[in-house]
């Protein structure tokens, strides 16, 4: 298998683990995928478009992620449901030593106990990758979403 191969590879094998972590309700494993000053934010792809700041969520550590997850775990209540991430192949757009740009799409459905399914979220990561080690860690993933209207609110990680 070819470098390049090899790459791609281990960026969808690395948003699958992301998606299965949190379709699996792992969401302390979740700030992990991140290095410690990892950015995290999620745009409307207007806001985006415009080049303009405002975010629905905007961490700007780890340690404000693993707060994030602790106020949706540990004290808000909402009604349970399970989610489920479908993400693309990603696209490289930069690869330049140990940084990696690349975007994939992604859909992710919401199922109530007992009730249908619903599309939940639809957009495009837009991700910033460091190998630290040989692992891979998210510098910054911009979620950058489609989606006009937001069901409810937004509690968990996208």
């Amino acid at each position: 298998m070819n470098e390049s191969m090899l790459l791609h590879h281990r960026l969808d094998q690395f948003n699958a683990a992301y998606a299965a972590a949190l379709d699996d309700g792992r969401f302390d494993d979740w700030p992990l995928f991140f290095t410690e000053d990892g950015h995290y934010k999620i745009q409307a792809r207007e806001n985006f478009d415009r080049g303009l700041p405002l975010a629905l969520m905007a961490l700007e550590s780890q340690g404000m992620m693993k707060d994030r997850i602790y106020g949706v775990t540990q004290t808000i209540y909402h009604g349970p449901y399970y989610m489920r991430h479908i993400i693309s192949p990603a696209r490289i757009t930069l690869h330049e030593g140990d940084v990696i740009r690349a975007e994939a799409n992604y859909a992710v459905f919401r199922t109530r106990p007992g009730g249908i399914s619903e599309v939940y979220n639809v957009g495009r990561y837009i991700d910033t990758i460091v190998e630290q080690g040989g692992v891979l860690r998210l510098k910054n993933r911009l979620c950058v979403y489609d989606s006009e209207m937001i069901l409810n609110s937004l509690i968990y990680p996208i």
